[in-house]
């Protein structure tokens, strides 16, 4: 069947009115995100809350490792140094913010966003893991964060709600302006997640620990690439589930900043930094 356009009538042409309606359609939506707070970036859906601080516009500050579990960085961008704590480095970690003397602890599982937390809602065993590092290499750390569906017994459930990059400087509930994509080459269970930078280029490695089901899990590599990360399909090591805590590589990688942990002192949560020791 053919179709003759009129053009003082274009809906004649069943193409051309399907462009109208869909024209229609997004300037609907553009006004609908202006009046209610909804932004619609890259095909995805965020809710702005006006009480929620973006991060502010203080130049890079040093990052320093003080032990395998404990960074010292700027992650707000307010010119103070934070600390990033993750004492089981298995990806479980938190903020502790600074401003003045309070003190502010995030969990990594905040940085979920308001639709991923719910599509994770109706699922069972789903756990958040996510580690930080200057994958881009902008001297601000990033936040790669998954959210995924842990193993029934030996089997593998293969459900990956969220696997992103937050890129720094974050805002206090590790929000960012500017995310990217976690490529992976299957959406199975991350049992634990750290940033390394082993050959100390300035742009961290993302060590992801995933399961393959019957107890086993590996360990694959990703680094920045095309606005995200990429994740080899390469398996670097294999461990037992309760074994993969022996890969000793992580935050450690990154030394001692240039002297950020002499500038900052002791950090003490709930009081004032002290003197170096």
């Amino acid at each position: 069947m053919s179709f003759s356009a009129d053009p003082k009538q274009p809906w004649s042409d069943p193409v051309l009115a399907s462009r109208v309606r869909q024209g229609r359609r997004r300037r609907r939506w553009g006004v609908a995100a202006a009046g209610s707070g909804l932004v619609v970036i890259a095909g995805g859906v965020w809710l702005m809350a006006g009480d929620v601080p973006g991060p502010g516009g203080h130049e890079p500050m040093a990052i320093c490792a003080v032990d395998s579990g404990t960074l010292r960085a700027d992650v707000d961008a307010d010119g103070r140094l934070d600390e990033i704590l993750d004492p089981d480095r298995d990806g479980t970690g938190s903020v502790v913010f600074r401003s003045g003397d309070d003190r502010t602890t995030v969990g990594v599982d905040t940085a979920r966003g308001f639709w991923q937390k719910l599509r994770g809602m109706p699922r069972a065993d789903m756990k958040t893991r996510g580690t930080f590092g200057d994958f881009d290499g902008d001297g601000y750390l990033d936040l790669a964060l998954f959210y995924s569906q842990e193993d029934e017994g030996d089997s593998l459930r293969e459900n990956m709600v969220a696997h992103e990059v937050h890129y720094g400087p974050l805002a206090r509930d590790l929000s960012s302006d500017r995310t990217g994509t976690i490529r992976m080459p299957n959406s199975a269970f991350v049992s634990g997640v750290r940033a390394t930078d082993a050959d100390h280029d300035g742009r961290a490695e993302l060590q992801v620990l995933q399961s393959t089901g019957d107890g086993v899990v590996v360990r694959r590599v990703g680094r920045q690439h095309d606005g995200g990360v990429s994740v080899s399909r390469e398996e670097s090591d294999s461990y037992g589930n309760g074994d993969w805590h022996g890969f000793k590589s992580g935050w450690l990688d990154f030394g001692t900043g240039e002297g950020a942990c002499e500038r900052a002192g002791s950090f003490i949560p709930g009081g004032e930094p002290g003197p170096s020791s």
